[in-house]
C-alpha cells in the first residue's frame, strides 16, 4: 500500500493568482521574512539617525546582512562608508537604493543583471549617487544669495514641467 501524501498548503503563488481573480490587490510581500518594501520606508522615514551599522540596516530593510554584503560586490557604487573599526556604516539614501534594489529584485522578480540595467536606466549610477550625496556649497552668511539660487532652481523646475 502506497504511503498517504499530506495536503500542502497552496503556495503563495496560487494564493496570489487567486487574489488577482478575485480583483483585489495585495502588497508584494519578501518571501524571505515578510516585511512590504512599503513597511521599511514608513519605518526609515520615522528615523533620526544619520548612519546604521549593517544589523540595524538589516532590520530596518528586512534584508540579511549576508545579502547587504553580496549586493555590495554586485552593486559596485553601492558600498557604503566604513568606521574607524571598519564596521560598515548607511545612510538613508544608502537604504533607499537597498529597498529600491529589493523592490525590483523581490517584487518586480529582476535578476541581479537586470535590475543593474534598471537602476541605470533609472538615472541610478555612481555618479548619481554621488551627486545626491553632495549638495552644493551654500554660504549660511549670504541669505540673500541663497534665496536667490533656490528661486532660480525652481524657476528651472517650473520650466522643465
Amino acid at each position: 500500500m502506497a504511503p498517504r501524501r499530506k495536503k500542502s498548503a497552496p503556495s503563495s503563488r496560487k494564493v496570489s493568482a487567486r487574489a488577482r481573480a478575485r480583483g483585489t490587490r495585495q502588497e508584494p510581500v519578501s518571501r524571505a521574512r515578510g516585511k512590504t518594501v512599503a513597511d521599511s520606508r514608513r519605518e526609515l522615514d520615522g528615523s533620526e539617525k544619520l548612519y546604521y551599522r549593517i544589523g540595524e540596516a538589516s532590520d530596518l530593510t528586512d534584508v540579511k546582512p549576508y545579502v547587504l554584503r553580496y549586493w555590495e560586490s554586485e552593486f559596485k557604487w553601492m558600498a557604503p562608508g566604513k568606521s574607524r573599526s571598519n564596521q560598515r556604516l548607511y545612510r538613508k539614501q544608502d537604504l533607499e537604493t537597498i529597498l529600491l534594489i529589493k523592490k525590483l529584485l523581490y517584487e518586480e522578480r529582476f535578476t541581479i543583471a537586470g535590475a543593474k540595467k534598471r537602476l541605470k536606466e533609472l538615472g541610478t549610477s555612481a555618479e548619481r549617487v554621488a551627486e545626491l550625496a553632495a549638495p552644493p556649497p551654500m554660504d549660511p552668511n549670504d541669505w540673500a544669495a541663497n534665496l536667490r539660487e533656490i528661486r532660480a532652481e525652481l524657476e528651472a523646475l517650473r520650466a522643465a514641467l
